[in-house]
């Protein structure tokens, strides 16, 4: 059960690393659209799971290495934007969501004539 206190942290960090994502698209990612879908962080606030969808490029494992390679930087970057509002700025594990092409998979069975 997740506490209040993480569950606002989880929305903070959510809001933000979007926000990281859009506006260093060009710059650190290839152009790739990155959506952050789920934040889960541990109950002590040290460290996130980010999962990540990445859409409108063909290339997804080079933009997961990109995020991955990049991590130290995208903290830094998340410091400077919540470092008042929090203690300490969480170690990130990035993840990628896969829950979209599990729906999509789902629905053309669902499709299929029998």
């Amino acid at each position: 059960m997740e506490s209040v206190r993480q569950s606002k942290v989880s929305k903070l960090l959510q809001k933000e690393l979007a926000e990281i994502f859009r506006s260093n698209a060009k710059t650190m990612f290839d152009g790739a659209f990155i959506t952050v879908t789920v934040v889960r962080i541990s109950s002590d606030l040290s460290s996130a799971k980010v999962y990540v969808s990445i859409m409108a490029n063909t290339d997804v494992d080079k933009v997961y290495e990109s995020i991955n390679d990049q991590k130290a930087h995208i903290r830094k970057l998340l410091g400077n934007l919540i470092g008042k509002q929090v203690r300490v700025v969480p170690e990130l594990s990035f993840f990628i969501d896969d829950s979209y092409d599990y729906a999509e998979r789902i629905n053309k069975l669902f499709d299929k004539p029998i």
